[in-house]
């Protein structure tokens, strides 16, 4: 494996370990209840738009790695979209 893959990688779980603690932080203050309604609501839709921006995370590294040909078989995603037609 290259360096570009350790890199992508890396980068990668530090963004996803960094979102899941944001997500962490807000369903705590969430579960106490000892801020208002409106706040409350607003942090659960702050939540959910940290939910999405892991898994927009998870699915540009996935494309990443099958662009630059890091996978198994070795020929990137033009290969793969060949066999799924």
């Amino acid at each position: 494996m290259s360096l570009l893959f350790w890199g992508l990688t890396i980068g990668t779980v530090g963004k996803i370990i960094l979102g899941l603690t944001v997500v962490m932080v807000h369903w705590r203050i969430v579960k106490e209840h000892r801020i208002d309604r409106k706040v409350l609501n607003e942090m659960r839709r702050e939540r959910n738009l940290a939910l999405l921006g892991i898994l927009f995370m998870v699915l540009g590294y996935t494309l990443e790695v099958l662009f630059y040909g890091f996978t198994p078989w070795s020929s990137g995603a033009f290969q793969l979209i060949e066999i799924i037609q």
